[in-house]
């Protein structure tokens, strides 16, 4: 029997994860990149604190991802499987106090990569690298190298194009045009993981890169506990970033800064202090914090205990708008999740398949956007397996 082939487009962790249970099967596969080099999201994420997954229990690890067909994906293969695999290629992990799951220390992201890379070139893999995706159709994949276009045939196709964030790396969403065109439902790419601007932030200007630490952000609907960092703009930090999609549906946005504490311990402490001042150092709030409710309070409220507790506790954040796509984390958007089935497989092009940050999915920060993409890509590999 002629050995299936598979040219999977992008080299991201989704792209590899695709290609290593496709080449571990007796797959033919060739990865394209419009880069000189692979995976240069993977590496740039890295350098922030490269953690690959989570350690969650899985039933809160599924409440993370907003979409039905990513929590498939990851309960066929969960943060475990994708720990039990790095092993295999010889990269060991560790669980961070946080529950984030980072390689041993000393491990560097290129090293990760390097591992991963030379197991699929052991199996086979073949990778063309600045290979610019120009057009496909249901036969061929047409891509410009060097001034010249090249059409190449797989039986089947894995599009890992990313999203539209960090486009030096090469996560430029220009595709999404292309597909489009091909009569196949796309959405517009938005901010995700991102940092609140805040109105009148020019008042707090002096405390950029100060920490909020051991405070709760939330909204009517979700809440997510840790550290916040005052920038320039705003604030950034993963509560922030947890909070995203409830600020882009619309819901207000607080700060818990004493989540510990209840109103009625807060307001004793503060009644037992000479003035609110002394009241809230004595609660061992951050001069940024107590500045903050200064600001935003008149001086009558500042000095009413009971108000200032209740502020304490839901402090309303002014959020103007989220950065710039080209700054943040990851974007939503890209390829509609209807457009798909449950194995990833394009419903207008039954011999395509898309994986990764390029479909309309969201999570936050803390290892579930590298564990949805794997395990889409895993996914996809073994629908084309069952195909085939």
């Amino acid at each position: 029997m002629k050995m299936k082939s598979v040219g999977i487009v992008g080299t991201g962790p989704a792209a590899l994860m695709a290609g290593t249970i496709l080449l571990e099967n007796d797959f033919k596969v060739v990865f394209f990149d419009q880069k000189k080099t692979p995976a240069r999201k993977f590496l740039v994420a890295g350098n922030g604190g490269f953690n690959l997954t989570n350690d969650e229990e899985i039933s809160m690890f599924l409440n993370r991802y907003n979409s039905d067909i990513i929590k498939k994906a990851v309960v066929s293969f969960d943060n475990n499987d994708f720990r039990n695999f790095l092993s295999k290629i010889g990269i060991e992990t560790f669980i961070g106090s946080s529950g984030k799951i980072f390689p041993l220390k000393g491990i560097k992201p290129i090293e990760v990569l390097k591992a991963w890379q030379e197991y699929l070139i052991h199996l086979g893999a073949t990778f063309k690298m600045e290979h610019f995706l120009n057009d496909f159709n249901e036969d061929e994949l047409f891509f410009e190298s060097k001034g010249t276009i090249i059409a190449y045939k797989f039986d089947y196709y894995v599009f890992a194009l990313g999203g539209n964030s960090w486009s030096i790396t090469g996560s430029d969403g220009n595709w999404l045009n292309m597909f489009v065109e091909k009569g196949i439902e796309c959405v517009k790419f938005e901010s995700s993981n991102s940092g609140f601007e805040l109105l009148n932030h020019d008042s707090l200007k002096e405390f950029a890169g100060k920490s909020i630490k051991n405070c709760k952000v939330f909204s009517d609907n979700d809440e997510k506990f840790g550290e916040l960092v005052m920038t320039e703009y705003g604030i950034e930090g993963p509560p922030v970033y947890a909070i995203n999609p409830y600020f882009r549906n619309g819901h207000s946005i607080y700060i818990d800064f004493k989540p510990r504490m209840n109103i009625e311990s807060i307001e004793q402490k503060l009644l037992n202090a000479r003035n609110s001042s002394e009241g809230l150092r004595d609660l061992k709030l951050p001069k940024v914090v107590i500045a903050w409710l200064k600001l935003s309070l008149n001086k009558v409220d500042f000095q009413n205990k009971r108000i200032l507790s209740e502020t304490i506790k839901k402090f309303e954040l002014n959020v103007t708008n989220l950065r710039p796509i080209e700054e943040v984390i990851s974007t939503i958007g890209g390829i509609n999740m209807n457009s798909i089935n449950d194995s990833f497989q394009l419903k207008k092009l039954t011999k395509a398949f898309c994986i990764g940050e390029m479909l309309d999915w969201d999570a936050p920060t803390g290892g579930y956007l590298i564990q949805g993409c794997v395990s889409s890509g895993h996914a996809a590999a073994n629908s084309i397996i069952s195909h085939s």
